[in-house]
């Protein structure tokens, strides 16, 4: 059982998730990229959360340690265009470097599923760097699946890197 909170975001917890967001991609991308991490300035990535916020798209769920936020994701219907409407995407889930390895992910993990349960999915998917071996490792523990022919070429601080879509059924 987890000791994390989740809930969903308020209009307040913006800049903390742009924070969060910020801070865990510099930790897992620093290396692929080095002193390219912030090429999303701060303002423009506070204001996609901000309005990711205030119109739940995608949702967006804060995980808490006590009052202090340590993550968040954000899921909703796929944004893929071939795919069906009862396929789910997690758009993103990013946990404080310093809150790696501690439970936090698996509970927003876990409230992305049940939420897009009940909005009626039955299927979930998210694109990863095949670079984030973290992330390819967490996510297929939970049950998600590499779907080899969606591999494609991406741009993430100027680099150019390889990403693929997992896949796994929602129970």
């Amino acid at each position: 059982m987890s000791s994390y909170q989740v809930r969903p975001a308020a209009p307040g917890d913006a800049d903390q998730v742009a924070t969060i967001h910020a801070a865990s991609s510099h930790a897992a991308y620093e290396a692929l990229a080095p002193g390219q991490h912030a090429s999303l300035p701060m303002d423009k990535r506070r204001a996609f959360w901000r309005d990711a916020i205030e119109y739940a798209e995608p949702q967006v769920h804060v995980a808490l340690d006590g009052a202090r936020m340590v993550g968040f994701v954000g899921f909703d219907r796929s944004r893929d265009p071939k795919s069906k409407p009862t396929t789910g995407e997690i758009w993103a889930l990013y946990v404080d470097p310093a809150c790696w390895d501690s439970g936090a992910g698996l509970a927003l993990w876990d409230t992305a599923r049940e939420g897009l349960i009940e909005e009626g999915c039955t299927e979930v998917t998210v694109w990863l760097p095949l670079v984030n071996q973290r992330a390819l490792r967490f996510f297929e523990l939970a049950g998600f699946k590499r779907q080899l022919n969606t591999a494609r070429t991406a741009l993430m601080a100027g680099v150019k890197i390889e990403e693929i879509r997992l896949r796994r059924a929602l129970d």
